[in-house]
């Protein structure tokens, strides 16, 4: 899975963050999640299925009912609701070479013979009366940025982004002297809600709340199309946490971020096709 997290300096760190009035200085899992639950079912329960099902269904690729992006896309990988044991070997289909597979947001119990290679506990945030506001300095970032988008993430490490992560929604970025030196963008698309990602800035302009004013501005482009922004990251990061809840994001859920392995004997051979 690699990355994952988002930023680390659009801080007020003269005060303790808060969340119903708990100090930040634990994980939401630490202090026993804090969970707000949705009736019924809700499209961020299952996101990455509702929007490989939804609006996102033309990025699909598929092993029985298990979907994903491709790898140059995104990281995130879905399985159905009603997802059985039988259907293990359908998500085993999308092993890379080295047997691991990525589960972002998954929270099935692995059978006994599968290992966990990389497992961080996560949060999901949603829109709770964020000032959204288009920001003047604020560009639309395109293929033609990419490399550099790719470089800034490389260095910042906000989370996933890869060749064409940018073809998922609108990224913007704010330059100074011609540099890159902050983007946020869009990812996963659940039916009536658009997931925030990618949100980081170049150390050498942190400090100076360009991470909020982006991850605004994406929350107003959203909001023009009637949905509903929300985000994920690290339950670890808990200064990209104090940064969301001061824009005005709340907690909805807690999830986790797993790469697993994949018993060599339920492997495909490398020229299956899926």
């Amino acid at each position: 899975m690699g990355r994952l997290g988002a930023p680390h300096d659009e801080t007020d760190r003269s005060r303790p963050a808060t969340t119903e009035g708990v100090p930040m200085t634990q994980t939401y899992e630490e202090r026993g999640g804090g969970t707000v639950p949705d009736a019924g079912a809700h499209p961020l329960d299952n996101p990455a299925y509702a929007a490989l099902t939804g609006p996102h269904a033309h990025f699909a690729e598929r092993s029985g009912r298990v979907l994903r992006y491709g790898p140059d896309v995104s990281p995130w990988l879905a399985l159905p609701d009603d997802f059985t044991a039988e259907e293990w070997p359908d998500l085993a289909a999308f092993a890379a070479a080295d047997g691991t597979v990525p589960v972002p947001g998954i929270r099935l119990d692995l059978p006994d013979d599968w290992e966990a290679t990389f497992d961080m506990p996560g949060v999901q945030l949603v829109d709770d009366g964020v000032d959204a506001a288009h920001d003047a300095e604020a560009v639309r970032l395109s293929e033609t940025d990419v490399p550099e988008m790719l470089d800034l993430v490389a260095r910042t490490q906000p989370g996933p982004f890869e060749a064409r992560t940018i073809e998922l929604g609108t990224y913007l970025g704010i330059r100074r002297d011609g540099v890159l030196a902050a983007m946020a963008g869009e990812r996963l698309h659940p039916p009536g809600f658009t997931e925030i990602s990618a949100v980081c800035t170049d150390p050498a302009f942190r400090g100076q709340g360009l991470a909020g004013r982006l991850v605004r501005a994406v929350a107003a482009g959203i909001r023009e199309r009637g949905e509903t922004p929300f985000l994920h990251t690290s339950a670890h990061n808990t200064d990209a946490i104090r940064l969301y809840e001061a824009l005005g994001f709340r907690l909805r859920r807690t999830t986790r971020f797993r790469t697993v392995r994949v018993p060599a004997a339920v492997q495909p051979s490398r020229d299956a096709s899926l």
